[in-house]
């Protein structure tokens, strides 16, 4: 006589059966997410990476503490170009910089004042034209130290290196002090600020 229930336990025949399917799922998740790790390493590590500004040197475009992603590509395909913003290594003193290239290999760079000459051409710097002004209209000059100048007397980039200005002109650390960057020293190119939230834009790089 039956006592209602119609369920049934599971014999052992069916538990076997269903073994090799849970480590047949078991393998795929596993599969799954090595391939995940492997693909989020070679976004990290060899794509992009997030850069933390420290500093006021490349106001008003960037602020302290604001993150950027790098672009690690950009330049395994081309050379930098004047106008772009790059995060860079600097060896000697064990950490990476972010500055706007101002000139590449074979120009001759001159910076006096507030005026920038690159082989002997007047060159206009939009991204930092409204600051220039507000410091005129001050009756002060945006710029505080020259190029060449005594620590950096070779004007003309060489083979292989670039050019680098802060935007923050009367304080940045940069070419005009720590002299021209190699390129191989260059991480890549910084395209997008994404955080705070409110600041997230693409970099304008002219």
């Amino acid at each position: 006589m039956g006592n209602g229930n119609d369920l049934t336990n599971p014999t052992s025949k069916e538990l076997l059966e269903k073994q090799p399917l849970a480590k047949s799922e078991m393998i795929d998740w596993l599969k799954a997410i090595v391939v995940a790790i492997v693909l989020v390493f070679i976004i990290r590590w060899l794509l992009f990476a997030p850069f933390i500004v420290e500093g006021a040197s490349m106001e008003p475009n960037f602020k302290t503490d604001e993150r950027v992603v790098v672009n690690k590509m950009i330049y395994s395909l081309r050379d930098p170009k004047p106008g772009e913003v790059i995060v860079f290594h600097v060896r000697k003193e064990s950490k990476d910089f972010i500055k706007r290239v101002i000139g590449v290999a074979g120009d001759k760079i001159q910076y006096q004042g507030d005026n920038l000459y690159v082989n002997g051409k007047k060159v206009e710097e939009p991204y930092i034209q409204e600051a220039i002004q507000a410091a005129h209209a001050k009756g002060e000059l945006y710029n505080n130290v020259d190029f060449p100048n005594g620590t950096i007397t070779d004007s003309k980039v060489p083979e292989g290196y670039i050019f680098v200005m802060g935007d923050h002109r009367n304080n940045s650390r940069d070419s005009r002090a720590i002299g021209f960057v190699s390129i191989k020293d260059i991480v890549g190119r910084a395209d997008v600020i994404f955080w705070p939230l409110d600041s997230m834009q693409w970099v304008k790089h002219k």
